[in-house]
């Protein structure tokens, strides 16, 4: 076991250097401590992105925490004396301060500064799996150092163009791809400069041998996924406006459906409203996460969402939907329209009350959840295509499938 220890000197400061393995200081410099073990249930808890420890800010507590880890489950989080894993501040830490605050004065999202045609190089910072050994398929979690040149809101996506030539286009580059990105404008090191994406894998089986075709796997997302730290990406971008946190009422109310990698955008919402410390947005509504994927091993960010359980249970709600775990109420496989329709007496009130709802994940996610919501308005004795008509017409209506 490696301890780290955040100390306090007449002010907040990190000082990783300051400590030996052994806890002990290597100076004469006097600090409080104070021991706090956070239970660590798998190596899936270690993985995540990281933040620099500078910048935190413990708004004036009169302790500081000693977070224990298991070197056993992960040593990616320790390759610098001063990064703390993501996944494990939330346990001791309020919310951490942000800068440069200046990405909040844009009165508009930032649109297109990049095109296919001039593309900005950003660099590979790190690529993490994100899921177990039991989830079907891989998925990473990316982040990409763009050194503040490719600012961008929540609910944005990034376009990615994969090196080499297009098959269809001799002589051109590939098309553009577009992500979403999976962090706030603040990036997971705080600092304004790196964005982050959430890729799955796409890999083609020849369905009559079974055997892999790499011939015909997706181009852009083994790229990503098998790029290293250093490695250049020519990105586009941002776009989309469709998917954007709508922050004029703080304390709304805003119900997001994803599957898989569809959580991305919900991800830097949640950043956003229960993880950084925004002076001009402190989040008081309700934030209610519905996340289908196949299996526990599929789950994405889930101990960072079930921080926000612990941390903000009035602020915060978050169902899973596994659909080869679970069964749904007629004993078939439990997909995230089956857990709307568990609690549509309440989303549906929670809609008429004036709730923000999004839906983001693989369009095929869309033809089940609309039959279920038309189910349900049929049965409260509501049209659903009045009540849907009105809820684009109040943009209420999100939705980002592809």
């Amino acid at each position: 076991m490696l301890s780290l220890f955040w100390a306090f000197q007449n002010q907040w400061k990190v000082k990783a250097e300051k400590f030996n393995l052994s806890g002990v200081l290597s100076d004469n410099s006097f600090y409080q401590l104070a021991a706090v073990t956070v239970p660590i249930g798998s190596d899936l808890s270690l993985r995540r992105s990281a933040f620099k420890a500078p910048n935190l800010n413990f708004r004036d507590k009169p302790w500081a925490p000693v977070l224990t880890l298991d070197l056993k489950a992960n040593s990616s989080c320790l390759r610098s004396r001063n990064v703390v894993c993501m996944s494990v501040q939330q346990a001791s830490v309020p919310k951490v301060s942000v800068s440069p605050l200046e990405l909040e004065d844009a009165k508009e999202p930032p649109l297109n500064l990049y095109k296919p045609k001039e593309p900005y190089t950003a660099t590979i910072v790190s690529v993490e799996r994100l899921v177990g050994p039991k989830a079907p398929g891989e998925t990473c979690h990316i982040v990409i150092d763009h050194g503040g040149n490719v600012p961008y809101w929540e609910g944005q996506s990034y376009g990615v163009i994969p090196p080499g030539e297009n098959p269809k286009k001799p002589g051109a580059p590939h098309n553009v791809r577009l992500y979403s990105i999976a962090s706030t404008r603040y990036g997971d090191s705080f600092d304004g400069k790196t964005a982050s994406l959430c890729v799955r894998r796409a890999v083609y089986y020849d369905p009559e041998t079974g055997k892999e075709d790499p011939s015909k796997n997706g181009v852009c997302s083994n790229f990503l996924c098998d790029s290293k730290p250093g490695d250049k990406i020519k990105i586009t971008g941002p776009s989309g406006k469709i998917m954007l946190l709508p922050e004029d009422d703080s304390n709304a109310t805003h119900i997001m459906i994803a599957t898989g990698t569809g959580v991305a955008p919900f991800r830097g919402y949640l950043r956003r409203m229960f993880m950084e410390s925004v002076p001009t947005y402190k989040f008081g509504g309700l934030a209610w996460l519905f996340l289908g994927v196949a299996n526990s091993d599929s789950l994405l960010y889930d101990e960072e969402f079930s921080k926000y359980l612990t941390d903000y249970p009035d602020n915060f709600r978050y169902d899973r939907a596994l659909s080869r775990e679970q069964k749904n109420k007629n004993g078939g496989k439990m997909y995230v329209q089956d857990k709307i329709e568990e609690y549509s007496d309440e989303i549906f009130k929670l809609l008429d009350n004036g709730a923000h709802i999004y839906f983001c994940g693989l369009k095929g996610m869309m033809p089940g959840i609309q039959d279920t919501l038309k189910r349900v308005a049929e049965q409260r004795g509501e049209s659903w295509d009045e009540k849907l008509s009105q809820l684009k017409k109040n943009k209420q209506w999100h939705v980002e499938v592809y």
